[in-house]
């Protein structure tokens, strides 16, 4: 007999080989029915693969992630038998699930192409496919016997897999007429897979590598029910309209130009407002909690970067050396900001009452992104970190990672964001030998932030094995107005650089001890903030944020003066906006200003002059009805302290 733990901490006892099916079984019919695979002590693995000792066990279905995930990957199977049968002599790639869904790259062969148009046939094929209710079948191989069956079937790219496996570690898995060398784990059968949409087709180097020839990419997803898949259709046509390439482009934020270069964003006035916003927002709240501003330069010699670690890591693969006059001299484009800032700790000697120290920039970085991983603000060359790296003993670890907190949940609240989930990012205990740093100080780190989380009461997963080699971290996954997941926030301990620069501070002891480093950057990047601020919010910015908070309308030229001396009013308080003087109807200037999604459109005619009022329209809601200036301004006030202090969205 074997013991199962559950999640709840239940133990049940079963015999030797039984299944995550068996036990799901034993907890409910409709669990059983509805179970895709199980987690066994971590591992996710098939749910009818025998469980031949003791261990924790989770049943997945449709509502875990890695329930959805088993269920993709295994529809990428289907839809590779579905393109076998379409095409025959296809040669396949590699076929993982997703976020969202799944893809498989193919090579056709010479002469022959699949386009989207091609799509809906090989859909109607899976479909035919799956309700066979072919049953995913796992098989160990040697590595001899796989060789003899890709080298028969004359398939290249699952042969050069091959290569990189070790033998007794080969899995094929068989569902129908189709055969893949697979890891798993797969679903029971292809019955679950009743609605599927294959949503794109793509080019894609084999491994990444634009050396090796280039595959076609098949994306899709699948779901369990048709009506779920109707629902993600209509959340990727409301992601479209949010797009924030299309909509920073129609509220005039930000261009590209082929002559500035690939990757490199041209910020046009009003994404500049925005994004000077932004920056006081954040240097504001900063400076109060003890934080100082310094500038680096956007180059830095090699040296700083081999001493560091980044020239090893980007030095091949980004912007080229800048040489100078001087033979052997060699400057590089900053790729991150923390190298300068160790180097300005070490610009004096440093006593343990100094620290923390808390150092801050807005500094732009460079990296050379492959020209097809670019799109739009949220993978550029050159963007603008919110770092700040905070230098303190290792006893302020956990009081420094309460207040870098606050910040970030301070910019979320006065952000809107409220759905988001904390990730505590740890070390694997099984591997050590991949991360830097004693163990006390690792157990020290990792400690302090659990409890800092904890402290703050904010909802957390875990996750062994996803700490940086320098030290554990904590990243804020949040979720935008149409359920998508980005990771915003980071809060990272290093015990790395310290040591790389020789970074040091006297104890009371007068011995020389190295300070514990804390990345952190609430917004990560400006570009990609704002990319998904705006797909986030649809354009519609909070009203503090917004780059024009009004539009100031005169009806005709004969009201341009008393405009004018109400958008004077409205500048002298500090709100922003623009005067609309063209000579155009009323209605399509306010059209136009619900367009740009001004958020206040102050209309100004005969009554109002005469009377020294506005007449107000809100974006997407109307007429406000008409009231003096002053109470107009008072109102907007109001409600941006109201939304300053996180008590409105």
């Amino acid at each position: 007999m074997i013991d199962i733990t559950l999640p709840d901490g239940s133990v049940r006892q079963f015999v030797d080989g039984t299944t995550g099916y068996d036990v799901a079984a034993s907890i409910s019919e409709g669990l059983a029915r509805n179970a895709l695979g199980v987690r066994v002590n971590g591992e996710v693995r098939d749910l009818h693969r025998p469980i031949d000792s003791s261990a924790k066990l989770e049943i997945l279905t449709w509502n875990d992630q890695d329930g959805k995930a088993t269920f993709w990957h295994s529809s990428a199977h289907l839809m590779a038998e579905a393109l076998e049968a379409l095409y025959p002599g296809v040669k396949l790639g590699i076929g993982p699930s997703i976020e969202n869904g799944f893809y498989y790259d193919i090579d056709l062969g010479e002469g022959r192409t699949i386009s989207t148009d091609d799509l809906p046939e090989v859909e109607k094929k899976m479909l035919e496919l799956a309700k066979k209710k072919s049953t995913y079948e796992r098989k160990e191989v040697s590595k001899a016997d796989a060789i003899a069956y890709f080298t028969e079937k004359q398939d290249p790219y699952k042969l050069d897999l091959l290569e990189r496996l070790e033998d007794g570690s080969i899995t094929f898995y068989t569902q129908g007429d189709f055969t893949d060398l697979c890891r798993g784990p797969h679903i029971p059968d292809t019955s679950p897979i009743k609605a599927v949409k294959l949503l794109n087709v793509a080019g894609a180097y084999w491994r990444g590598d634009e050396k090796n020839k280039q595959l076609t990419r098949i994306y899709g997803i699948t779901f369990p029910k048709a009506k779920e898949l109707t629902e993600y259709l209509e959340r990727l046509e409301e992601a479209k309209r949010r797009d924030h390439r299309k909509l920073g482009k129609e509220l005039e934020l930000f261009t590209f130009s082929e002559k500035v270069g690939a990757g490199l964003p041209l910020w046009l006035p009003k994404g500049t407002a925005l994004r000077e916003k932004l920056e006081q927002f954040l240097r504001r709240a900063q400076l109060k909690a003890g934080y100082q501003p310094v500038v680096t330069p956007h180059i830095g010699s090699k040296e700083l970067y081999v001493t560091s670690g980044h020239y090893e890591k980007y030095g091949a693969d980004s912007f080229q050396p800048i040489k100078t006059p001087n033979p052997g001299e060699e400057f590089f484009l900053k790729p991150m900001n923390c190298p300068h800032h160790c180097e300005i700790y070490k610009s004096k000697p440093r006593s343990y009452r100094d620290l923390p120290v808390r150092l801050a920039e807005f500094g732009t970085v460079y990296r050379y992104e492959q020209s097809g991983e670019l799109h739009g603000l949220t993978r550029v060359r050159g963007f603008t970190q919110d770092d700040a790296h905070i230098f303190c003993r290792p006893d302020q670890v956990k009081e420094e990672f309460l207040k870098v907190i606050d910040i970030v949940l301070y910019v979320l609240k006065a952000l809107d964001f409220p759905d988001f989930t904390a990730q505590i990012s740890l070390r694997d205990p099984e591997n050590k030998t991949k991360y830097i740093g004693s163990d006390e100080n690792w157990a020290r780190a990792e400690q302090a932030i659990i409890e800092a989380a904890a402290e703050k009461g904010l909802s957390t997963v875990t996750e062994l094995g996803e700490a940086a080699f320098y030290g554990p971290k904590l990243d804020f996954m949040v979720r935008d107005a149409i359920g998508r997941k980005w990771q915003l926030g980071t809060i990272q301990v290093d015990y790395n650089l310290p040591e790389r620069f020789e970074l040091e501070y006297v104890a009371p002891d007068n011995s020389r001890q190295r300070p514990v480093m804390i990345h952190r950057a609430p917004f990560g990047s400006l570009e990609r903030f704002v990319a998904v601020l705006i797909e986030h919010c649809g354009g519609n910015f909070p009203l503090w944020l917004s780059p024009e908070q009004f539009a100031v309308l005169p009806i005709s030229e004969k009201y341009q003066d008393y405009a004018q001396q109400v958008y004077d009013r409205l500048i002298q308080a500090e709100l922003r906006g623009n005067l609309d003087g063209r000579d155009e109807k009323i209605g399509r200037k306010i059209r136009d200003a619900e367009i740009s999604k001004v958020p206040y459109m102050l209309i100004v005619g005969e009554k109002e002059q005469e009377n020294g009022i506005v007449s107000v329209r809100k974006h997407g809601e109307g007429d406000l009805g008409s009231m003096p200036i002053d109470a107009f301004i008072k109102s907007f006030q109001a409600q941006v302290s109201e939304m300053m202090d996180g008590k409105a969205s």
